[in-house]
């Protein structure tokens, strides 16, 4: 038996400033910073050690990361992967999700966030926060950067790589992610057989470590946020 530990980053800049962030790449706050150390010492106190780390190419999760390592003192090299990536939001990318709701409705702004297949307008790719502008995607294939995602593109891309490099590791070690919240409810639909609307009411929260205990099938026997004060409600599986 293993466990697969999903950690939403740490609250970041574009939070706390209730900003679309997708692929913008920002720093966590201080707050955020605590969180992330937080998930590490609760992760200590289980006796959980983590055999394989992933984080995605973004500041915001392999800051999370590091910091959770240097709680558990365990200096492995971990993994970096774009597929893990935050979903594109698009022309949604750095407006503030309070104004939009004033501006479009609150269930337009709702709709662009939890549909499945819906995907705002592309972002102009002269943007300066468009990933092709970004320094650090210079290393993902262009055809590879997205203008704009549904949450279905970006299950796409995730589950594809949880397919493909990280489920046949995971029957024998423990494995630790730190992603985003689109990409871990990506994955989360994958894991738990959510539908779409199931995977419309999935909250992730910031700095929580999600620990899911594998059999070794794969199947899962039982999962629970260490952090039970800021828990969000379980997915029935």
């Amino acid at each position: 038996m293993s466990y697969l530990i999903l950690v939403r980053h740490g609250q970041s800049s574009w939070n706390l400033e209730k900003k679309f962030t997708g692929w913008v790449d920002v720093d966590l706050t201080q707050n955020g910073k605590l969180e992330a150390k937080n998930a590490g010492e609760l992760i200590k106190a289980n006796n959980i050690n983590i055999d394989i780390y992933y984080s995605s190419f973004q500041l915001r999760a392999k800051n999370t990361l590091k910091l959770i390592q240097e709680v558990l003192q365990d200096t492995k090299i971990s993994e970096k992967a774009w597929q893990l990536n935050e979903r594109h939001y698009g022309i949604l990318t750095g407006l503030n999700k309070e104004e939009m709701k004033i501006k479009l409705g609150e269930s337009k702004v709702h709709q662009f966030r939890r549909s499945w297949d819906l995907r705002p307008d592309p972002l102009d790719k002269k943007s300066s926060y468009h990933p092709i502008n970004i320094e650090a995607y210079k290393e993902i294939p262009i055809n590879k950067i997205p203008d704009t995602e549904s949450l279905k593109d970006t299950y796409e891309r995730v589950v594809n790589f949880y397919k493909q490099v990280i489920e046949n590791k995971t029957t024998n070690n423990n494995i630790l992610i730190s992603a985003h919240g689109n990409s871990i409810r990506a994955l989360c639909k994958y894991l738990f057989k959510l539908d779409n609307d199931q995977i419309s009411k999935l909250e992730i929260p910031t700095g929580n470590p999600l620990v899911i205990h594998l059999d070794i099938k794969n199947k899962i026997n039982s999962c629970k946020y260490l952090d039970h004060e800021r828990a969000k409600d379980l997915v029935v599986f």
